[in-house]
């Protein structure tokens, strides 16, 4: 009996799509991971300055991919140790990431550009 590889990819497509939207290039400024992704909140009602949370974000929040940290604002989230395991097996898949678009993700996981 084998068990399959501790990276298999386990983001689903829409979670994958977040991650290249909010990594990718913004206003010609080159976004890191280290710095975490950004989360817009609540102007108004019952929510008011609560995380505004897109759906793919949640659901890595909730397995555990992702942490958010509301000390800041704007609130942001940071990818955890195993968030961090799936960025880095999408980034180095050529299917799932552009290699030339995400040059800037890449080299701060320490991916080789081949």
């Amino acid at each position: 009996m084998t068990t399959a590889p501790a990276s298999t990819m386990t983001l689903n497509p829409k979670e994958r799509e977040f991650v290249r939207r909010e990594l990718d290039m913004f206003f010609s400024t080159y976004p890191t991971v280290a710095e975490g992704i950004q989360i817009k909140t609540w102007r108004g009602g019952p929510h008011a300055g609560e995380p505004k949370m897109p759906p793919p974000a949640q659901s890595m929040l909730e397995r555990g991919l992702l942490e958010l940290d509301t000390t800041k604002r704007p609130p942001r989230l940071f990818f955890t140790e195993a968030g961090l395991a799936e960025l880095s097996a999408m980034m180095a898949d050529r299917r799932l990431a552009d290699p030339a678009k995400f040059a800037h993700i890449r080299e701060e996981l320490g991916i080789a550009n081949s």
